[in-house]
């Protein structure tokens, strides 16, 4: 599932998820119940929106939800099998999570500038069997905001912690399309992620941006494969 990652996070309404399915975006990301970003949709227009995404694309709920059992129903309301967590969690509750529903995949944030890094890299490792792939952004300390800041961090973190996760990574914070190429060569992550860097000004996402990002991250990934 996450090699080649691409996601496309903070769709609005349905015609946005429209168009961004029909640029091959595979992996649609919905931000919800979220301590700092307004959301985007209500819960209720985005579980509409999420029962007329069908196979082979997908649906990512993104949270700081941070307790097994309000994660688990959470997803069963929005019929999401695929829950991004942002908040800080404990190893029990991801493995209580686990428990209550194994078929759920569990895409775990590491959020950079928030915290020491070598702290970090501990955090990952103590989470690493319990998640199934981890997600990089940005702290922004203006706003105490740890996702959808728009605002790059160094990639030579991410870097190490690609090479140091038993799972695969995904990495976020400030791409667009004029660095995802760039990003995704230096890190060599499993996928990546963007929300505000294909957005136009008023908002939305731009059918050309999304068209750009795609076309870089997949030229990038396809490069990094023929190395390896």
């Amino acid at each position: 599932m996450f090699k080649n990652f691409i996601q496309v996070a903070g769709v609005i309404d349905f015609e946005e998820a429209e168009m961004l399915m029909s640029e091959n975006v595979m992996f649609l990301g919905f931000p919800l119940r979220l301590p700092v970003n307004k959301e985007d949709l209500s819960e209720l227009q985005a579980a509409e929106i999420i029962s007329k995404i069908n196979h082979p694309f997908h649906s990512v709920l993104i949270t700081y939800l941070n307790n097994a059992s309000e994660i688990v129903n959470f997803c069963e309301k929005m019929n999401s099998n695929i829950i991004q967590l942002h908040g800080e969690i404990t190893v029990e509750e991801l493995i209580n999570v686990k428990q209550l529903e194994p078929s759920l995949t569990i895409i775990k944030s590491l959020v950079i500038g928030e915290q020491n890094n070598e702290r970090l890299f501990e955090k990952m490792q103590q989470m690493d069997e319990y998640v199934d792939a981890f997600i990089t952004d940005t702290f922004n300390p203006k706003t105490g905001a740890s996702g959808a800041t728009g605002l790059t961090h160094d990639w030579n973190i991410s870097k190490r912690i690609c090479e140091l996760s038993g799972k695969p990574v995904i990495l976020a914070g400030g791409m667009n399309p004029k660095n995802v190429y760039e990003a995704i060569k230096f890190v060599k992550p499993s996928g990546v992620d963007v929300h505000t860097g294909v957005e136009n000004s008023s908002g939305r996402k731009s059918r050309e941006l999304v068209k750009k990002f795609m076309s870089e991250s997949k030229k990038a990934f396809m490069e990094l494969n023929s190395i390896n």
